[in-house]
């Protein structure tokens, strides 16, 4: 029985059923890729996809650098199609290149909204469909919501989750009160998870809580400590291009998820011709979004990219894909990752 045959056995249910018996796709829950790169000075490399024609870039850097690798689907409840086509381009990418490396699809941050009595059920509803979808990762923004509140609506949602054993990731509640520290925010909303005993595997933070030019790396490694102690990993998320540079920085201060869209929502906002260019700047100003944000949502409504434009995004996001690899320090991890899971199978 080969390495990738004994992986394959570790897949989770749902996404074998969505990929098909037949594919060779090691499609895994990034809970796996912690536990095999545990004391690996790395960090999981998730890049949100704004469009779709830079999937083969993306996977060909994983391949290149031997990396394990995170696609996200931003906006998995925008229509009912959103998640169908993003899974679609994911396969078709990883079909005809035989992609052969660790690969974990996240759907969101969804943004989750205060609950009322009949909305519950529609918002369980929302995450059994995106569990069913083949998701291996699952991130819930409840920054909207004060820490109480945040704990109450993440037991509710991480049912579904909890019973197919897939991960969850949360983004930090709303400030308990002015002037609150990033550790401030966060305490609350674990202490409250544990006592629950609600099962999260991954706390996301917005770069932005550790300061827009200077890393607080302070903050950042009191905060890694305070997840610890919960058994949560830090996610750090929405990194800003001129940060990049700054993803060894995450690393060493034991950050072990990276969501890193900004030069990607470049590129792929680059490729667009400039009459389509001018439709999503002129709708994201309405919507106060960024435009690449915003491209992930109306992708679809769009004229497709053309050979030349198509060509050269790939081109692009594979190079931009190998730096931030590179940075993350997840080169060289996806072979070692699955001859580890391999061989330890059984714990």
């Amino acid at each position: 029985m080969s390495v990738l045959d004994k992986v394959l056995s570790l897949r989770p249910a749902n996404a074998v059923s969505r990929m098909g018996p037949g594919s060779r796709l090691p499609l895994l829950s990034p809970s796996e890729l912690l536990r095999a790169l545990e004391g690996t000075p790395a960090a999981l490399p998730c890049v949100p996809v704004r469009a779709k024609a830079a999937v083969p870039g993306l996977l060909t850097a994983a391949r290149a650098e031997d990396s394990v690798l995170g696609l996200a689907c931003a906006h998995p409840l925008a229509d009912r199609g959103s998640t169908e086509r993003f899974l679609a381009a994911v396969k078709a990418a990883a079909t005809e290149s035989e992609h052969a490396r660790p690969l974990f699809l996240q759907a969101g941050p969804v943004r989750v909204a205060r609950p009322k009595p009949e909305g519950v059920a529609v918002q369980q509803e929302a995450i059994f469909r995106l569990v069913d979808d083949g998701f291996s990762l699952v991130s819930l923004d409840v920054s909207r919501l004060e820490p109480a509140v945040a704990v109450e609506v993440i037991r509710s949602l991480a049912a579904p989750l909890s019973e197919r054993e897939l991960p969850v990731e949360v983004t930090i509640p709303a400030r308990p009160k002015e002037g609150a520290s990033v550790i401030d925010t966060a305490r609350p909303m674990l202490e409250g998870l544990r006592r629950g005993k609600v099962p999260v595997t991954f706390l996301r933070v917005p770069a932005a809580e550790f300061g827009d030019e200077d890393l607080d790396v302070g903050l950042l490694h009191l905060l890694v400590e305070l997840a610890t102690g919960f058994g949560v990993s830090v996610t750090v998320g929405e990194v800003p291009e001129r940060s990049v540079r700054s993803l060894p920085t995450l690393v060493a201060a034991g950050v072990r998820k990276v969501d890193c869209a900004a030069p990607f929502e470049r590129l792929s906002m680059a490729a667009l011709s400039e009459e389509a260019r001018e439709v999503v700047e002129k709708k994201a100003d309405s919507a106060g979004m960024a435009p690449g944000e915003l491209l992930g949502l109306i992708e679809e409504q769009l004229p497709p990219l053309e050979g030349p434009a198509r060509e050269r995004l790939e081109a692009l996001s594979f190079t931009e894909a190998t730096e931030m690899i590179s940075l993350l320090g997840a080169s060289k991890t996806g072979w070692r990752s699955m001859a580890w899971l391999a061989e330890n199978r059984g714990d």
